[in-house]
């Protein structure tokens, strides 16, 4: 990666760290996907319950395999029967890991889901939240992320899931209320009123959609 590339994207952390720092939450920059597992291993206890939501992210760092290889009890929802249960199962794990569909500047999180158990988690439930974010999520402003998780995230994980969504077929959010709608719930998490809860590692690399 060039070098002027590189230290733009290392300045505009620093800028969304500032941000998150106002709203209650901790940034923490990371220059590439191997110093970013390496963080994200460093924040989780060995022993620790640890589940996730569907974060691309994650396992592009590599963060997932590790936790399945190394001693932590991983809620493995994709391994489970009953998914409900395995979703039930993150509201009192120890680490639930994310990404985020889109971040502004000055730290807001705008996440979008259908099912609601990943929005729900982040909001309120598991002791601590760690969200995999690569620098090709952020955006200037609120209006911008909303509609980078709109335009952007949404249309490609229905894409992903075969899902039949006007957006499967046009790419773009057509605000439609189809029965395979992906865009059900809708979390902007402003400020947390827990400190120390939820931790946002900013990756120097794109990542997830």
């Amino acid at each position: 990666m060039n070098e002027n590339i590189i230290k733009r994207g290392e300045l505009l952390a620093q800028t969304v760290i500032k941000g998150l720092k106002s709203r209650n939450m901790n940034g923490y920059y990371a220059a590439s996907k191997e110093e970013a597992l390496e963080l994200a291993l460093s924040m989780i206890p060995e022993g620790s319950s640890v589940t996730m939501g569907g974060g691309m992210s994650v396992h592009e760092i590599g963060l997932v395999k590790a936790l399945k290889e190394g001693n932590y009890n991983f809620i493995d929802r994709d391994a489970y029967d009953d998914k409900h249960a395995a979703m039930l199962a993150a509201y009192d794990a120890d680490v639930f890991l994310s990404s985020s569909n889109a971040i502004t500047q000055d730290g807001i999180l705008v996440n979008i889901d259908g099912n609601a158990n990943r929005v729900s988690a982040i909001a309120q439930g598991p002791r601590k939240v760690i969200m995999i974010v690569g620098l090709n999520k952020v955006c200037d402003d609120w209006d911008g992320a909303m509609k980078r998780a709109r335009n952007v995230a949404a249309p490609i994980n229905t894409q992903r899931f075969g899902l039949n969504t006007p957006c499967t077929k046009t790419g773009t959010c057509m605000d439609c209320k189809s029965p395979d709608t992906i865009c059900c719930q809708f979390l902007i998490t402003r400020f947390s009123r827990h400190a120390g809860r939820i931790h946002v590692i900013l990756v120097n690399d794109n990542l997830g959609f």
